[in-house]
């Protein structure tokens, strides 16, 4: 048995060898550093796309935080306005309530003073009559004219007499 090698040297084996190196070569020059390029491009414009979206990230964390402050401080601002307001409305309805009750008191006042003022009125116009109608009694009673100034303060005494008494 003879002894024969897999892989003989010879020329062709050489050509081949020389053939595959010029392939690797010629892709290596025209297809691997243009691929490698365009790869190496892409990973450059991927970070730097992630570093712009993390500092987009962080610009719009610190505007969700800014405007939550914004939302929470308006919220403030309206919860006070309608303090303000409830107690203006308060201080109104205080002021519209003393008010009211001054003016009827006032209303009271002056009805009681007509009202004395007319009793007042009606009494020396009875008194008046009273006066009058004595001395026209009297006078039928005696049957002639007495001074009527005379008489008329001797009725006006007993009025007030009367009054007195009472």
């Amino acid at each position: 048995m003879e002894f024969k090698p897999l892989i003989g040297i010879s020329y062709e084996l050489i050509f081949q060898l020389i053939n595959t190196f010029l392939v690797f070569v010629i892709l290596k020059k025209l297809l691997f550093k243009p691929v490698l390029g365009i790869i190496e491009a892409r990973e450059k414009d991927i970070r730097e796309n992630l570093a712009q979206g993390e500092v987009a990230k962080t610009e719009g964390l610190s505007l969700k935080k800014e405007y939550e402050e914004k939302i929470i401080s308006a919220k403030n601002e309206g919860q006070e306005i309608i303090k303000q307001a409830t107690l203006r409305a308060e201080q109104k309805e205080s002021e519209m309530i003393a008010n009211a009750k001054n003016e009827a008191q006032n209303i009271r006042e002056k009805a009681n003073k007509d009202i004395e003022q007319e009793r007042q009125k009606a009494m020396n116009e009875i008194k008046n009559d009273i006066s009058d109608i004595a001395l026209l009694a009297a006078s039928k009673v005696i049957e002639k004219d007495i001074d009527k100034s005379k008489h008329k303060d001797l009725i006006d005494n007993f009025i007030k007499e009367v009054g007195e008494a009472k």
